[in-house]
């Protein structure tokens, strides 16, 4: 099949499955015309990546894990490697939540009144207008 009825039937734009491609994600035969044929197979391939990017894999990981995915949800044939790449992914992310958790407690620490917080929210809210944002305490809200 072509790009386009490969994009038809999965939601996702052409150019979005060049980028699979380009990434090593996804195969395509390049036809006499230069076209990019698809594979049948390509319509779950693309719902496997989709569903992986949703998980918050990035392409690099994506491609180590990939091969091991079966199905559109997807499920996985499972091995050692896989558990120890997924695994070592949900661990960096809860690592980046919890330094989210801190900066945010810090955050909302200056602009509920502790110590210097009036100053410190000023100068955030200064920032804010400067920079055109909105948020609490700036005259867009």
């Amino acid at each position: 099949m072509l790009i386009g009825e490969l994009s038809r039937r999965t939601g996702v734009s052409a150019r979005s499955l060049r980028y699979y491609e380009a990434q090593g994600l996804l195969e395509a035969r390049r036809g006499a015309n230069g076209y990019r044929a698809y594979a049948e197979e390509a319509v779950v391939t693309v719902q496997q990546i989709r569903s992986l990017l949703r998980a918050g894999l990035s392409t690099e990981v994506i491609r180590q894990v990939l091969p091991c995915a079966r199905g559109d949800r997807p499920g996985f044939d499972w091995c050692a490697e896989l558990r120890e790449i997924l695994g070592g992914e949900l661990a960096e992310m809860d690592d980046r939540i919890e330094a989210l958790r801190r900066s945010r407690g810090t955050l909302a620490g200056l602009l509920t009144g502790h110590p210097h917080s009036k100053a410190a929210a000023a100068s955030l809210s200064a920032a804010a207008t400067a920079s055109g944002a909105s948020g609490p305490g700036s005259p867009g809200v």
